[in-house]
């Protein structure tokens, strides 16, 4: 049977950790909701992912950084894709009400 899933329901407390909440997914794709409340990544904590990640901020406001110095904020509806090894961080999520990712990763493929 198909199941309804609604993002915005059930929204776990993500007030003292983020919270990943797997979707869907198969054959090395994962779809996942993240749900963020004032976190950030450590000041050397890049994340370096052998996969490609697609993602849109559904709720809230958050900034990525980028190990060249790059900054991009996020709000509602803003997607971007981040290629495979492109080391990134989360700097900033609204701290006073959560912040919904959708997230998308998916194989980086040699062509």
């Amino acid at each position: 049977m198909i199941k309804v899933c609604n993002l915005f329901n059930e929204l776990p407390d993500a007030s003292g950790a983020e919270v990943f909440e797997p979707l869907a997914g198969q054959e090395g794709v994962l779809i996942e909701r993240i749900v963020s409340q004032g976190q950030r990544s450590p000041e050397n904590g890049w994340y370096d992912q052998p996969n490609h990640e697609w993602v849109m901020l559904l709720e809230g406001a958050a900034r990525l950084a980028f190990e060249d110095g790059s900054e991009v904020e996020l709000a509602p509806g803003d997607a971007l894709d981040i290629p495979a090894h492109t080391r990134h961080r989360v700097s900033w999520t609204v701290p006073d009400k959560p912040t919904v990712w959708l997230a998308v990763h998916y194989p980086a493929v040699d062509g």
